[in-house]
């Protein structure tokens, strides 16, 4: 759930969750519980050896689960507005309930003892039991320690409108008072055995703060460097911290830490996006060792058959969804930007960066650029212009990136500026963008 729902929540006396309908599973390591009763979020994990809940079940915006974000902002519906705390959180539909104490409905559930699958109507956090035009699905099944999980939102909204895109909890995960070190692998060598740190310290009121997990995981741990991972394969940014006081392990205290896989995406009135993510019951050794069966070997590549593979736009939108081959953007706007999600590469292993993609444009110059490990944007040392290829047919634009001498050391994202000023019907097809180690 978002910051700001826990800093809300702790100003209340909370009710505890009771669960009177659960389903399970479970192997000879874990056991794993999601509550009928409240749209399928789990609200129970633990070893069998001492059957202790890691979960923590406060109220309705703790546990792990779905929950996402859009505009408008702020998001009225039925004739309800938000309280003024909630205007800022926009479209919320949540996987549990509302902030309203109302619980989310489930519509299908199956559990053969070797996956729960399970569909559920959300509500929005913020409004009092107003369902979220649209609907969440989960599926889940163990693998010794972990937790393997697949998630899907399915849009189906009256708004047509393509809002920007919003940071997006992939998956919200809030776990006891006991597991109160939030750590990661932040650093330029991963999947070496370098060092792991702990989450950086907060600013201003919010408890939680940013980083670049480029290992794809994070954990709150315990003194003993035992406690719940998240594993996020092919993703690296994390939001979390811990609010409260370390304490006992107590599914309904108040104190929690907290995890979020995060991804910065547009979701159109009728998407279909989905997301994978594991939870790791273990050691720190156990969660990492997790998190490297998912090591990539390749340089990041994006092929835009049928979704924007994690990129999003500043000053363009595109055709919407569903996605066909290729993005189709339109560049009306002054200083219209293609924007990578957040990975993690080494310059050296990808010198060149190629764009298949036909532009519709009077312009003839385009600009890259990057983002280095350990900046906090994009700055205009990193960046190299292009020629384009305008013809509105498709063309291999390769750009070679080493030839700038910034372009080194470890990597987090790009940016694509095709065209610098406002050009009414100016616009491009991309298929697929890919760093590379040559440009042939």
């Amino acid at each position: 759930m978002h910051l700001s729902h826990l800093l809300l929540s702790i100003l209340f006396l909370s009710t505890s969750v009771h669960a009177e309908r659960m389903s399970w599973l479970e192997n000879d390591r874990i056991k794993l519980g999601v509550d009928l009763d409240h749209g399928g979020a789990i609200t129970f994990l633990a070893s069998v050896k001492d059957g202790a809940n890691v979960i923590n079940n406060f109220d309705l915006g703790r546990q792990v689960q779905l929950s996402f974000y859009s505009g408008p902002v702020p998001f009225e519906a039925n004739g309800q507005k938000p309280a003024e705390h909630w205007r800022h959180i926009g479209w919320n539909p949540i996987q549990t309930g509302d902030d309203f104490k109302n619980a989310s409905r489930i519509l299908t559930h199956e559990n053969d003892r070797r996956q729960i699958h399970l569909t559920c109507v959300p509500l929005q956090w913020p409004l009092n039991n107003v369902p979220g035009e649209c609907t969440f699905d989960s599926w889940l099944e163990l693998d010794g320690a972990v937790v393997k999980a697949r998630a899907r939102l399915t849009n189906k909204r009256s708004d047509t409108v393509q809002y920007p895109a919003r940071l997006q909890e992939l998956p919200a995960v809030y776990a006891n008072a006991a597991f109160h070190r939030v750590v990661s692998y932040m650093n330029e060598k991963p999947f070496t055995q370098d060092a792991v740190s702990t989450a950086p310290a907060p600013h201003g009121k919010h408890p939680w703060s940013f980083w670049t997990g480029t290992e794809g995981w994070a954990a709150l741990l315990d003194e003993k460097d035992y406690g719940l991972g998240l594993v996020t394969p092919g993703r690296v940014h994390f939001t979390g911290g811990f609010a409260g006081k370390p304490g006992p392990n107590d599914t309904h205290g108040n104190s929690t830490g907290y995890l979020a896989g995060q991804g910065q995406e547009i979701l159109d009135h009728n998407i279909v996006y989905d997301f994978g993510y594991e939870l790791v019951l273990g050691n720190v050794q156990e969660i990492r060792a997790r998190a490297a069966v998912h090591r990539s070997q390749a340089a990041p590549t994006w092929s835009f058959v049928n979704d924007r593979q994690g990129w999003h736009y500043q000053n363009a939108r595109d055709s919407g969804w569903p996605v066909k081959d290729s993005l189709n953007v339109v560049l009306e706007q002054d200083d219209p930007q293609l924007i990578s999600p957040m990975t993690f590469w080494q310059a050296a292993d990808a010198p060149y960066l190629i764009i298949d993609a036909a532009f519709h444009t009077e312009q003839k110059q385009g600009t890259l650029m990057w983002q280095s490990f350990g900046q906090k944007g994009f700055s205009a040392e990193n960046l190299l212009a292009f020629p384009l290829i305008a013809d509105g047919e498709f063309h291999r634009h390769v750009i070679p990136l080493s030839s700038v001498a910034s372009y080194r050391g470890g990597m987090l994202r790009l940016r694509i500026d095709p065209v610098g000023s406002a050009e009414p019907g100016a616009w491009m097809k991309v298929r697929s963008i890919r760093l590379a180690a040559s440009g042939k």
